[in-house]
């Protein structure tokens, strides 16, 4: 996967080609926040379910479905947002679906279930540049870790 720290980067760029004036501050730092959200699925491996299942880690919560249901849900706050249903939808939407596409750029893993709940077949893009971020935060803490932080850096 890519990390908690360059996920976020994809919804402020986002937010620039939108126009960062048509953006408010709050949904920019909500859709910050749900380019993260699909690694939820790391508590999965607590409760013994297989990395490859649909609902193990880059199962369902990286899919496109996901994505556009946050990025529904989210339109019910248009008043704190303070911006356009579409800009709402579309900075939600991709903020949540780039994890996955950033996770398929990866080179480890089981590949992405962009697709799911129609299919939980998993994808990873032709070419995958980015080092594979080793999971938990003791594990990222090493040598390894800085070479993923390195890679991401200066390909994200």
């Amino acid at each position: 996967m890519a990390t908690i720290i360059t996920h976020p980067l994809m919804p402020i760029v986002v937010a620039y080609v939108i126009g960062r004036e048509k953006i408010s501050t709050r949904l920019l730092i909500a859709a910050s926040i749900a380019s993260i959200i699909p690694d939820i699925d790391v508590i999965s491996f607590k409760f013994g379910v297989p990395y490859g299942d649909q609902f193990g880690h880059r199962g369902f919560s990286h899919s496109l479905f996901i994505a556009m249901i946050i990025g529904l849900v989210s339109l019910l706050f248009k008043p704190y947002f303070n911006c356009t249903k579409k800009h709402i939808f579309a900075l939600m939407f991709l903020g949540t679906a780039s994890h996955g596409f950033l996770d398929a750029l990866t080179n480890g893993g089981s590949g992405i279930a962009f697709f799911w709940p129609f299919t939980s077949e998993r994808y990873f893009f032709p070419i995958t540049p980015i080092e594979v971020s080793p999971i938990g935060l003791s594990n990222f803490l090493t040598a390894r870790g800085a070479s993923v932080l390195w890679s991401e850096l200066w390909l994200i």
